[in-house]
Protein backbone atom coordinates (compact mmCIF):
# COMPACT_ATOMS: atom_id res chain seq x y z
CA UNK A 1 0.00 0.00 0.00
CA UNK A 2 0.99 3.52 -0.62
CA UNK A 3 2.27 5.55 2.47
CA UNK A 4 0.30 7.92 4.42
CA UNK A 5 1.57 11.51 4.02
CA UNK A 6 2.54 13.18 7.78
CA UNK A 7 -0.09 15.16 8.91
CA UNK A 8 2.47 18.25 8.92
CA UNK A 9 2.83 17.44 5.40
CA UNK A 10 -0.80 18.03 3.93
CA UNK A 11 -2.12 20.35 6.53
CA UNK A 12 -4.94 18.74 7.65
CA UNK A 13 -4.22 18.33 11.20
CA UNK A 14 -7.04 18.31 13.90
CA UNK A 15 -7.63 21.46 15.07
CA UNK A 16 -6.42 22.65 18.58
CA UNK A 17 -9.88 23.11 21.11
CA UNK A 18 -9.08 26.88 20.81
CA UNK A 19 -9.57 27.31 16.84
CA UNK A 20 -12.99 25.10 17.54
CA UNK A 21 -14.25 27.29 20.23
CA UNK A 22 -13.20 30.49 17.84
CA UNK A 23 -15.00 28.92 14.64
CA UNK A 24 -18.16 27.91 16.52
CA UNK A 25 -18.56 31.74 18.55
CA UNK A 26 -17.56 32.87 14.89
CA UNK A 27 -19.72 31.31 12.95
CA UNK A 28 -23.46 31.74 15.49
CA UNK A 29 -22.06 35.17 14.90
CA UNK A 30 -22.42 35.50 11.24
CA UNK A 31 -25.47 33.17 11.37
CA UNK A 32 -27.21 35.61 13.55
CA UNK A 33 -25.84 38.79 11.62
CA UNK A 34 -27.44 37.33 8.05
CA UNK A 35 -30.25 36.10 10.32
CA UNK A 36 -31.26 39.70 11.31
CA UNK A 37 -30.22 41.14 7.55
CA UNK A 38 -33.05 38.77 6.36
CA UNK A 39 -35.43 39.62 8.85
CA UNK A 40 -34.83 43.30 7.89
CA UNK A 41 -35.06 42.53 4.05
CA UNK A 42 -38.61 41.00 4.83
CA UNK A 43 -40.10 43.70 6.87
CA UNK A 44 -38.56 46.32 3.65
CA UNK A 45 -40.25 44.06 1.27
CA UNK A 46 -43.78 43.83 3.77
CA UNK A 47 -43.50 47.51 3.74
CA UNK A 48 -43.09 47.64 -0.14
CA UNK A 49 -45.48 45.20 -0.90
CA UNK A 50 -48.18 46.94 1.48
CA UNK A 51 -47.12 50.39 -0.37
CA UNK A 52 -47.99 48.76 -4.00
CA UNK A 53 -51.28 47.48 -2.35
CA UNK A 54 -52.27 51.03 -1.01
CA UNK A 55 -50.79 53.60 -3.75
CA UNK A 56 -50.25 51.35 -7.04
CA UNK A 57 -53.24 48.69 -7.46
CA UNK A 58 -55.92 52.09 -6.77
CA UNK A 59 -54.18 53.94 -10.31
CA UNK A 60 -55.32 51.02 -12.47
CA UNK A 61 -58.81 52.27 -12.42
CA UNK A 62 -57.98 56.00 -12.59
CA UNK A 63 -58.04 57.77 -16.12
CA UNK A 64 -54.55 57.22 -16.46
CA UNK A 65 -52.00 54.83 -18.99
CA UNK A 66 -52.95 51.49 -17.35
CA UNK A 67 -50.14 50.06 -19.32
CA UNK A 68 -47.72 52.29 -17.63
CA UNK A 69 -48.68 51.72 -14.01
CA UNK A 70 -49.27 48.09 -14.76
CA UNK A 71 -45.78 48.08 -15.56
CA UNK A 72 -44.38 49.98 -12.36
CA UNK A 73 -46.62 47.39 -10.68
CA UNK A 74 -45.05 44.25 -11.89
CA UNK A 75 -41.43 45.91 -11.58
CA UNK A 76 -42.37 46.23 -7.80
CA UNK A 77 -43.39 43.14 -7.44
CA UNK A 78 -40.97 41.77 -8.70
CA UNK A 79 -38.60 43.69 -6.54
CA UNK A 80 -40.19 42.66 -3.59
CA UNK A 81 -40.21 38.29 -5.05
CA UNK A 82 -36.40 39.31 -5.52
CA UNK A 83 -35.87 40.87 -1.30
CA UNK A 84 -37.60 37.71 -0.60
CA UNK A 85 -35.51 35.12 -2.05
CA UNK A 86 -32.24 37.07 -1.35
CA UNK A 87 -33.56 36.96 2.43
CA UNK A 88 -34.14 33.37 1.75
CA UNK A 89 -30.48 32.59 0.13
CA UNK A 90 -29.22 34.66 3.47
CA UNK A 91 -30.78 32.37 5.85
CA UNK A 92 -30.42 28.70 4.12
CA UNK A 93 -27.93 29.34 1.91
CA UNK A 94 -29.34 27.17 -1.18
CA UNK A 95 -28.08 27.09 -4.58
CA UNK A 96 -31.88 26.52 -5.84
CA UNK A 97 -32.41 30.87 -4.09
CA UNK A 98 -29.60 31.63 -5.41
CA UNK A 99 -31.24 30.36 -8.99
CA UNK A 100 -34.51 31.59 -8.07
CA UNK A 101 -32.73 35.35 -7.16
CA UNK A 102 -31.20 35.29 -10.82
CA UNK A 103 -34.40 34.73 -12.53
CA UNK A 104 -36.52 36.93 -10.69
CA UNK A 105 -33.29 39.66 -11.40
CA UNK A 106 -33.89 38.97 -15.40
CA UNK A 107 -37.81 38.31 -15.02
CA UNK A 108 -37.40 42.19 -13.99
CA UNK A 109 -35.29 43.28 -17.02
CA UNK A 110 -37.03 41.81 -19.19
CA UNK A 111 -40.36 44.44 -18.01
CA UNK A 112 -38.70 47.02 -18.72
CA UNK A 113 -39.70 49.19 -21.71
CA UNK A 114 -35.90 50.51 -23.14
CA UNK A 115 -35.51 46.76 -23.46
CA UNK A 116 -34.07 45.82 -27.24
CA UNK A 117 -35.34 42.56 -28.87
CA UNK A 118 -32.10 40.89 -28.36
CA UNK A 119 -32.20 41.37 -24.59
CA UNK A 120 -35.45 40.24 -24.22
CA UNK A 121 -33.94 36.99 -26.84
CA UNK A 122 -31.13 36.65 -23.96
CA UNK A 123 -33.50 37.05 -21.13
CA UNK A 124 -35.82 34.34 -22.19
CA UNK A 125 -32.70 32.31 -22.86
CA UNK A 126 -31.10 32.89 -19.73
CA UNK A 127 -34.25 31.80 -17.76
CA UNK A 128 -34.61 28.67 -20.00
CA UNK A 129 -31.24 28.07 -18.95
CA UNK A 130 -31.75 28.67 -15.47
CA UNK A 131 -34.78 26.26 -15.30
CA UNK A 132 -33.42 23.84 -16.85
CA UNK A 133 -30.09 23.88 -14.66
CA UNK A 134 -32.68 24.08 -11.62
CA UNK A 135 -34.24 21.46 -12.34
CA UNK A 136 -32.10 19.06 -13.78
CA UNK A 137 -28.58 19.74 -11.70
CA UNK A 138 -30.02 20.88 -8.44
CA UNK A 139 -30.46 18.19 -5.52
CA UNK A 140 -33.79 18.39 -3.98
CA UNK A 141 -37.55 18.90 -4.61
CA UNK A 142 -37.74 21.36 -7.29
CA UNK A 143 -41.63 21.89 -7.44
Amino acid sequence: MAEEPEEDEIGTGEETKAERVVSNKLGVVIHFFLSALAVLLLIAAAIAAFDTVVREFPALWQRQDEYTVLQKIIENILLIAIAAEFALLLLFHRMSAAVEVVVFVIARKTVSPSITALDLLLCAAAIAGLIILRHYYLPGKTT
